[in-house]
Formats: structure tokens, sequence, C-alpha cells
């Protein structure tokens, strides 16, 4: 077995862009920047999948090198995380996901959130969210970040 978090955090862009988190929009615009989408939530599990199976972390596989994955989906960016640890002879238990922010209030669609990434991964997504009482640059809301932690199993 192993087990992995990580982190990732985006500001809010200052382009007019959907705000997507956990494959799911939730704005047509005031979304966050980054090479891709932004979708903390998709990132974060992405990347502590590709820790945990050993076969890199979410910069060196879906880097702003990479001009393929400019402008991918979160769900995409799962999708092939989800791939390359099934190839690699890992299969995913659970992924557990907190949002840190304070807006959007992610609770309204947090099962619909689960049931989509659920789909996309093949095992159990368990979703939260958490503001930072108003201190430091999420609770000044200049962004959003998300903590996943995941389990693993060799098949």
């Amino acid at each position: 077995m192993r087990v992995a978090s990580a982190l990732d955090v985006h500001a809010f862009s200052d382009e007019p862009r959907p705000l997507m988190l956990a494959c799911l929009e939730f704005s047509p615009t005031g979304g966050l920047a980054g090479h891709s989408d932004a979708d903390v939530v998709a990132h974060a599990a992405a990347d502590a999948l590709l820790i945990a199976s050993g076969i890199g972390e979410l910069g060196t596989v879906f880097g702003t090198d990479r001009p393929e994955w400019k402008g991918a989906s979160g769900s995409a960016l799962l999708a092939e995380a989800v791939r390359l640890v099934g190839e690699d002879g890992w299969e995913i238990n659970n992924v557990s996901v907190q949002v840190i922010g304070h807006k959007p209030r992610f609770s309204q669609r947090r099962m619909e959130a689960q049931e989509v990434m659920t789909k996309i991964l093949g095992a159990p997504v368990l979703l939260s969210a958490t503001t930072t009482d108003h201190l430091g640059a999420l609770g000044r809301v200049e962004g959003i970040a998300a903590l996943a932690t995941v389990l693993l199993t060799a098949k």
C-alpha cells in the first residue's frame, strides 16, 4: 500500500475564464489562473496519485513545458493520471480532497462533485470544504487551495 498527499493552490485570474472545481463548472467567469483550467481539486488529486505511485508529480507529468496540456480540463488530467497509475500496477482505493477557500460555496455541489470524480477515478472520492477564517491570501479571497490524500494498493 502507498499513501500520498498533495496540495494545489491557484490565484483567481485577472482574465475572464470559467471557475472549475472538482471537474464541475461553478461560474462562467471568476476562474483561477493556470496553464490548464486550474481546477485545484482535480490537480491535487492527480498530483497525489502520481506521487503515491512513484511516477512523479503534476509539474513533471503535465507541466507548463508540455504544450499539449495547455488549457486542459481537470477531468482530462485526472483521467490521464488514473491511466498512468493503473498502467504502473496500482489500484486506487480512495481519494479524499479538502477545498480551502471562501468562495464559491462548495458545499452546495459537494455530492455532485464526489459522483463525477468517483466516476473518473473508478474509486470512492470524499470531498470537504473549509475556510481560513479570513487569514492569509486565501482568507483575502485571492485564490483557492485543495489538499488531497490518496491510498493505492499494488494490483
